[in-house]
C-alpha cells in the first residue's frame, strides 16, 4: 500500500466494477465471439458482414451522436439494428432480431461469477460501511453474483455521462447522504476513476486486477490518495 495523500474518515466505499473486481477484457472478447456465432446461426443473412463492417456501423452512430459513448447498451442496440437491417431484416422481424441478439450478448457479457474471495471481502466491508457501484459498463450484477453487496449501482447512460464526468459520483454521494470527502472510490482507471473521483471531491484508491500497477505505464494527471497492492488492504483502511 502506498499513500500519496492523507485520508479523511471513510464512511462509505464506491467501486468501479470492470477490471477492478474482475478482469473484463477477456469476458468481452468471448462475448463478442459468441455473438458472431449466434448471428451466423440465427440470422444467416448477416454472414457477409465482416468485423470491419460492424465496427463501421458503430463508428457511424458515435459520429452522429457522441453521447452514445456513455451508453454502451444503446450503442450496441443501434449497431445491431443497423447491421441486421443492412442484411435485409425489416419490420417486426428486425425488432425481434435486435432484441434477441442484444439479450444474448448481455447474457454472455455477464456469464461469469466474481471470485469468492472478492465476494467475501465485499460482504465484510458492507457490514461496516455502505457500498455503491459506479460503472461505465453495463454488467448484470445479479448474474455475476454481487448485487447483494451494493445499496446502489450507477451505470453510465445518456442521462448519466461516463466517468470521469462527475454526475455519477455526485449521485452516489447524494444517495448515501454523505459528504464526498468521506467516500473512498476504488477503481482501476487513473483518469476515469481516480481523476473523476477527486474532481467530485471524493477520496480515491487505485487498484487494477488486470495488469501490473506501475504509474509510469499509466496515463494520468493526478495521483490517487492511496495505491493498493491487494484489494484486501481495504480492510486496513475501513475495518
Amino acid at each position: 500500500m502506498k499513500f500519496f495523500r492523507s485520508l479523511s474518515k471513510i464512511q462509505a466505499l464506491s467501486f468501479d466494477l470492470d477490471d477492478t473486481l474482475y478482469e473484463n477484457h477477456p469476458r468481452m472478447l468471448e462475448a463478442e465471439k459468441n455473438l458472431q456465432k449466434y448471428l451466423a446461426s440465427h440470422y444467416p443473412n448477416t454472414a457477409e458482414l465482416t468485423i470491419a463492417d460492424w465496427r463501421s456501423f458503430k463508428r457511424s452512430h458515435l459520429k452522429s451522436s457522441p453521447a452514445l459513448m456513455s451508453d454502451m447498451g444503446e450503442l450496441r442496440r443501434l449497431t445491431l439494428e443497423t447491421g441486421l437491417s443492412s442484411s435485409g431484416y425489416q419490420g417486426q422481424e428486425l425488432n425481434n432480431a435486435v432484441a434477441s441478439c442484444f439479450e444474448y450478448f448481455y447474457y454472455e457479457r455477464s456469464n461469469f461469477l466474481v471470485n469468492k474471495n472478492t465476494c467475501s471481502l465485499l460482504e465484510e466491508l458492507g457490514n461496516v460501511v455502505p457500498l455503491v457501484a459506479i460503472t461505465n459498463g453495463n454488467v448484470n450484477l445479479d448474474q455475476i453474483g454481487i448485487s447483494d453487496y451494493f445499496i446502489h449501482c450507477f451505470k453510465a447512460n445518456m442521462q448519466q455521462p461516463m466517468k470521469p464526468h462527475r454526475k455519477m459520483f455526485d449521485l452516489a454521494s447524494e444517495s448515501l447522504n454523505l459528504p464526498p470527502q468521506n467516500i473512498l472510490h476504488v477503481g482501476d482507471n487513473l483518469e476515469k476513476d481516480i481523476m473523476g473521483a477527486i474532481a467530485a471531491g471524493m477520496q480515491s484508491a487505485w487498484y487494477a486486477c488486470d495488469r501490473p500497477m506501475q504509474l509510469n505505464n499509466e496515463r494520468t494527471s493526478v495521483l490517487p490518495h492511496v495505491q493498493l497492492d491487494d484489494l484486501n488492504e481495504l480492510r486496513t483502511l475501513v475495518l
